[in-house]
């Protein structure tokens, strides 16, 4: 099954095993997120089971591509006053 296909039976609400797959990660850290609240998620039914909501999931992985591209700006910015060094080079001759 294809992601799109896959995408188009699942609901509004995601359990813990579908948003494992969809972010490539095992069921455990998709708990782990959620028990941390970097993912927010709700308990429904009588046995509390974990559900995330569609967009709260699209909306975490935009944060983290917004996160990810103000770090690696904080990086370059971090770098760029530092005077670029040539190896293999020498100016004494």
């Amino acid at each position: 099954m294809d992601d799109a296909t896959s995408a188009g039976h699942l609901g509004r609400f995601l359990t813990l095993g579908d948003t494992a797959e969809l972010l490539n990660i095992s069921a455990n850290q998709a708990y782990a997120l959620v028990r941390s609240g970097e993912l927010p998620a709700i308990k429904v039914g009588a046995s509390g089971q974990w559900r995330i909501e569609r967009t709260v999931l699209e909306s975490y992985i935009a944060a983290m591509y917004e996160h990810t591209r103000r770090m690696n700006l904080w990086h370059q910015a971090d770098y760029s006053n530092l005077t670029e060094v040539a190896f293999g080079t020498s100016s004494e001759s």
